[in-house]
């Protein structure tokens, strides 16, 4: 059978998360139940990353394997017809080898979180943004993110219901700046790593609000890391601001 790799975009906020869900919809579902109109199911398809309830994506990978021989800007615009209503988009469609897969083919991933500082409620960016009513310190916050860098236990950043087999991961960019969005000043982060654990950025951007706003030094952010403790972490931020923005392959099927 033909296995095509899908670039998808969504908005979250309608969904319980990427994974299929028994009683709940997800973005997982919408694309097979598209897919289930084109071809006879049932359809089961992988992708680079299970996103948590509300998150957004900008670019999730995911896989399927098809009976017919589809060529990818036809099977692309195919699903997005039978995608509508649904806030979600295959922005391209590619050809794969029968051993590539989303999720084990990737050797690296990228998220952006989206701070809004502002304090009139957000109307264009609501449910896009994370929304704080006080500027935060982008230096400090920097300051802190650098102290996360590099091969560690992230333990104290990671989920008490996270899966993986270690805590250990290595964290190649957590870059913060300050930008002028159409609806006020954010803060942004760029962050950057083969894999994660589950929560481990939300968990990072809690943390490091606390540093913007004077709560924590950056020197607090370090200790937490080497307390290995869950207890240590600062607030887990809510959802609404990630998006899982790229994913890596060695050879990108994507390219034209």
């Amino acid at each position: 059978m033909p296995r095509y790799a899908l670039k998808i975009e969504y908005h979250g906020a309608p969904f319980a998360g990427w994974q299929r869900q028994k009683d709940q919809p997800s973005v997982q579902g919408a694309v097979e139940a598209a897919l289930a109109r084109l071809e006879p199911g049932p359809h089961s398809i992988a992708a680079a990353g299970r996103t948590d309830a509300g998150v957004h994506a900008l670019a999730q990978v995911a896989q399927c394997d098809l009976a017919k021989d589809w060529e990818p800007f036809r099977l692309s615009e195919a699903l997005n017809h039978h995608l509508k209503p649904a806030p979600v988009a295959v922005v391209a469609a590619a050809r794969v080898d029968e051993d590539w897969h989303a999720r084990f083919s990737a050797v690296e991933r990228r998220y952006l979180f989206r701070i809004l500082m502002r304090r009139a409620p957000a109307t264009h960016e609501a449910g896009l943004v994370w929304q704080v009513p006080r500027d935060l310190d982008v230096g400090a916050m920097q300051a802190g993110a650098d102290r996360l860098l590099g091969h560690h236990d992230f333990t104290t950043f990671r989920s008490s219901i996270c899966q993986a087999k270690s805590p250990v991961k290595t964290l190649d960019e957590l870059r913060v700046e300050r930008v002028e969005g159409l609806s006020g000043p954010e803060v942004r982060f760029h962050v950057r790593a083969r894999s994660f654990l589950h929560n481990q950025v939300r968990s990072f951007v809690g943390t490091l609000e606390r540093v913007g706003a004077g709560a924590w030094s950056p020197e607090d952010v370090r200790a937490a890391l080497e307390a290995r403790d869950r207890a240590a972490c600062g607030p887990v931020c809510p959802p609404q601001g990630l998006y899982l923005a790229g994913v890596r392959y060695p050879d990108d099927p994507f390219e034209a």
